[in-house]
């Protein structure tokens, strides 16, 4: 069976998770967006005072975007392609030193309802969630349905994972590592 769908109940829920954790902790968040194209930016941000811990975030829809501002190494992108393990992993570690963030998520994958190939077929997702040392995770989903369900369901997950990683980690300075 099919998880359900998240409504903006959810997503609006995930946010306010991961902004209690970030508050509580003093952490500084950083959104790295490929196929949620802003959606996770945009949830985060419709929570009134998302400033005590959202620094901001990059829509890098074209790989060029991702090597110039994010730091993703072109060979990654040759070798795996944009939705790959290596490629979310470098999105969220590059949104993190670029905002200076304690905490950085990243969303890559294949929305639809066209762009699927074997092996990554439509509903591929790769979600990254990058934190201070060097440390970071990364999952793949696959989520069914249409263009906004997948999207949807990009940025819950990614929410989730992130207000995980963050609630359980350890932190030092942002800046300097």
């Amino acid at each position: 069976m099919a998880a359900p769908v998240p409504g903006q109940q959810e997503l609006t829920a995930g946010a306010r998770r991961l902004a209690d954790i970030a508050i509580r902790l003093g952490l500084r968040v950083a959104t790295a967006e490929s196929c949620t194209g802003g959606l996770l930016a945009k949830i985060i941000t419709d929570l009134p005072g998302a400033s005590a811990h959202y620094a901001g975030g990059v829509v890098a829809y074209a790989n060029d975007v991702k090597v110039k501002h994010l730091g993703v190494d072109p060979e990654s992108l040759e070798a795996h392609g944009a939705v790959s393990r290596e490629v979310a992993l470098e999105m969220a570690a590059g949104a993190r030193r670029r905002f200076r963030a304690d905490v950085a998520m990243a969303v890559t994958g294949i929305a639809g309802p066209e762009g699927g190939a074997p092996g990554k077929p439509v509903g591929t997702v790769w979600l990254a969630v990058a934190l201070p040392g060097g440390t970071a995770q990364a999952r793949v989903k696959r989520f069914a349905g249409d263009r906004a369900t997948v999207r949807d369901a990009s940025v819950a997950a990614v929410l989730e994972m992130a207000a995980e990683a963050a609630g359980r980690a350890t932190y030092g300075p942002a800046a300097g590592d």
